[in-house]
């Protein structure tokens, strides 16, 4: 991985909001050491595109509740509207060969879902500044995993390779979710991330 190993805290943020564990997300916002940061926002504002915008929400209030994640800085808020190009560029490299068939399949859907993954998920939420695109498809990994979407996992883990996590990385994702999770689900995640990730 190019980038720091994925924070242990990033992990837990993401699962916890993405499932609705909100007693929990209080228990690890107050079991904190070190004061959150941009890495733990960014990590929170992808959260809708795994579990929806309610969720988001409901997580916000529950962490405000007991400290937030940190002041907000300026170079956080890049305005509307999404960069599309951007979207597309990282879009391209997380699906590779398979860009032009997903995307065409989204079109087929309908237009406005190619539009909304493309310059809303890829094109302002997934491409921002402030947690490397790596960190940002790993917890992508993670949500997909505890949300049990197999097909979009294989995707994504795919795409965490491509993007330069390791198998090491992938594993290490697992034995962390390991703690989270059902055994029977990190099983399912395993098998997916044996056939699809990157060799070990």
């Amino acid at each position: 991985m190019s980038s720091p190993a994925l924070p242990r805290s990033l992990i837990d943020l993401t699962v916890l909001a993405v499932l609705g564990r909100f007693e929990a997300l209080r228990a690890w916002r107050r079991s904190l050491v070190e004061p959150p940061g941009r890495a733990h926002r960014e990590a929170l504002l992808q959260v809708h595109l795994f579990a929806g915008f309610p969720r988001l929400v409901e997580a916000f209030g529950v962490l405000e509740e007991c400290g937030g994640l940190g002041p907000i800085g300026p170079e956080e808020l890049l305005g509307w509207p999404p960069d599309r190009g951007r979207g597309l560029e990282l879009f391209g490299r997380i699906y590779a060969a398979q860009s032009a068939a997903v995307a065409g399949s989204l079109e087929r859907f309908h237009p406005e879902l190619a539009e909304w993954v493309l310059g809303h998920a890829y094109g302002r939420v997934l491409s921002r500044p402030g947690l490397p695109g790596e960190q940002r498809e790993l917890l992508a990994v993670a949500a997909l995993i505890a949300t049990d979407q197999e097909r979009q996992l294989a995707s994504h883990v795919r795409g965490a390779g491509r993007l330069g996590a390791g198998r090491a990385d992938l594993e290490a994702l697992l034995a962390a979710l390991a703690e989270l999770l059902p055994a029977d689900q990190i099983e399912r995640a395993r098998r997916v991330v044996e056939r699809f990730g990157p060799p070990a």
